[in-house]
């Protein structure tokens, strides 16, 4: 089992960045795909983006394409998400997520990073 921590969630400004970071225990996190998604208020958990085990392969939902990215250190068990450009609409707690199988099914979830975008 893995247990994931995020961090670097606040307030910023519209048209502000933030990184979030989350970081894994375990030693398997470097063969997980990794996941990130965010959950607003009266709205259902929605999919961000995700990272294959090795960080080649990266893919987002297209509302955050062009402004978020994902990436991962490995040595460090932690993947990030870089998030630019930011939308009043992109307010929500963020989670990440690991899909052990990489079959798209994420097993282990975080608790989550409250993001705060001011218009």
């Amino acid at each position: 089992q893995v247990q994931l921590v995020e961090s670097g969630g606040g307030l910023v400004q519209a048209g502000g960045s933030l990184r979030l970071s989350c970081e894994a225990s375990g030693r398997t996190f470097a063969s997980y795909n990794m996941g990130w998604f965010r959950q607003a208020p009266g709205r259902e958990r929605e999919f961000v983006g995700g990272i294959s085990w090795s960080g080649d392969s990266t893919w987002y939902t297209d509302s955050v394409k062009g402004r978020f990215t994902i990436s991962r250190d490995n040595a460090k068990n932690t993947v990030y998400l870089q998030l630019n450009s930011l939308k009043p609409e992109d307010t929500a707690v963020y989670y990440c997520a690991a899909d052990p199988y990489r079959h798209g099914s994420y097993e282990y979830w975080g608790q989550g990073t409250q993001v705060t975008v001011s218009s």
